[in-house]
């Protein structure tokens, strides 16, 4: 089976391209408007860039009569957004998030989520995330789409600040995932779950480079 996307029509009842990109983190953004209302979303196309100095980047589609989506306009407006890992226990309040809520709604209160105040950034974080990165706004890059839907908004961003909550560490001072249970989006309206994990070195790296790709401090 093969397509051409755009040319095509495609020859299954569901495309395959996101089902094929997974698992893909959770991006559970939270932001401030610039007059003072709460938001918070989620979002699947979100991922880390680097580490010297830590950056992220989420993108976000706009919805099909052209608005832009209340994340990207928060961050733009005041400089900031908030990353808080979902998990399992989680899912159903970041499921409430994901709905098309008006202007005006503070998704927080829909969700039943408790807010936590940030160190730097001006909006509230989710208190019941074991994890959460303070993300100074860097630049907008625009994407053009074939529809309405397809135009996207990719937001970067710096890490100002990580929170971790101690219970969720190991002995080591590690992130227990079993523990965690951090949620993922595979395909269509299906979600995973880290219950499970394995050490695997790289081959010949040593030193600085081992402790690099490891995440030493």
């Amino acid at each position: 089976m093969h397509y051409a996307p755009g040319k095509d029509a495609c020859p299954l009842p569901y495309s395959p391209f996101k089902a094929c990109t997974v698992p893909r983190p959770i991006g559970w953004i939270s932001t401030v408007s610039s007059t003072g209302i709460a938001n918070l979303a989620p979002y699947s196309q979100w991922q880390n860039l680097t580490f010297d100095p830590p950056m992220v980047m989420f993108a976000a589609n706009q919805y099909s009569d052209g608005r832009r989506k209340h994340t990207v306009i928060n961050a733009e407006e005041t400089g900031w957004f908030v990353w808080n890992m979902c998990t399992f226990d989680l899912k159903d309040a970041m499921n409430i998030t994901a709905m098309e809520w008006p202007d005006g709604v503070d998704e927080f209160e829909k969700a039943g989520i408790t807010k936590a105040a940030c160190i730097d950034a001006p909006g509230p974080r989710v208190a019941e995330s074991p994890a959460h990165f303070e993300c100074r706004y860097l630049s907008t890059h625009r994407l053009r789409g074939n529809s309405g839907h397809g135009w996207v908004d990719v937001v970067y961003g710096q890490v100002e600040r990580i929170h971790v909550k101690d219970e969720v560490l190991t002995p080591e001072g590690k992130l227990n995932y079993p523990l965690i249970q951090p949620l993922a989006r595979v395909g269509y309206y299906d979600y995973t779950v880290v219950r499970d994990s394995f050490t695997m070195p790289i081959p010949g790296a040593d030193g600085s480079a081992s402790a690099g790709l490891e995440g030493k401090a």
